[in-house]
């Protein structure tokens, strides 16, 4: 039965995704013009079906950052940054549990010593640790939240530091197509001083023990 359970989600998401590929639904998302249209002809439950729609994006794998600037060029830098930081973080919930509850004895089989040190890693101050490594280029967030979800670590945790750890780089990308959407210098300005303090805070973090430590366990044959 449970493994059954297993195949029919695993049929199901599948389903879903290649049916949101085929309607033009990942295309869209990242379109700024059409979600700026789609909102206006909509408005609030449009707002829900693109929240929504920029989960499943994200979720497989799609680039936050390019959800970031089309949610900043329609809604504005401080909305589009916060709306597309959400959506982000029920991507990241729906890969790291689709990981737990499907994927997890498969992975632990294959990369049982990688998946072993990362957790060692994590499982101590597992809020802080995910902010650093959500800020730092290392991997990507689907990997990320593939392999989180496949470990022991704490869920609520491992969320709350993800969370934490998108705002940075979905503030400069929202505010950047804001500033392009309103023809606004302030909101090209603010994206810029924002790139430079997540710039700093990102080499600062890059030279920790940290980071090597992660850098480490990706790059383990």
């Amino acid at each position: 039965m449970k493994r059954f359970a297993k195949i029919l989600s695993i049929i199901t998401v599948l389903s879903l995704v290649i049916y949101a590929f085929q309607q033009g639904a990942f295309a869209t998302v990242a379109d700024s013009n059409w979600i700026a249209d789609y909102l206006a002809e909509q408005g609030d439950k449009g707002l829900v079906v693109l929240f929504l729609i920029g989960a499943a994006y994200t979720s497989v794998g799609g680039p936050r950052q390019f959800m970031a600037f089309a949610f900043g060029f329609a809604l504005g830098g401080i909305k589009g940054a916060l709306i597309g930081s959400l959506s982000a973080l029920l991507g990241c919930v729906i890969t790291f549990y689709f990981a737990r509850w499907v994927f997890r004895s498969s992975l632990k089989k294959r990369f049982q010593s990688k998946l072993t040190r990362l957790e060692n890693l994590i499982i101590h101050r597992t809020i802080l640790k995910m902010i650093m490594i959500r800020i730092l280029p290392l991997s990507s967030n689907f990997l990320t939240n593939l392999v989180a979800g496949s470990t022991h670590i704490s869920a609520w945790r491992f969320f709350t530091g993800s969370g934490i750890g998108f705002i940075p780089q979905m503030m400069v990308f929202s505010f950047a197509g804001a500033g392009v959407g309103l023809s606004d210098n302030t909101s090209l300005l603010i994206s810029g001083g924002l790139f430079l303090c997540a710039s700093i805070i990102a080499f600062y973090l890059y030279k920790t023990r940290l980071r090597q430590q992660i850098s480490e366990i990706i790059e383990e044959k």
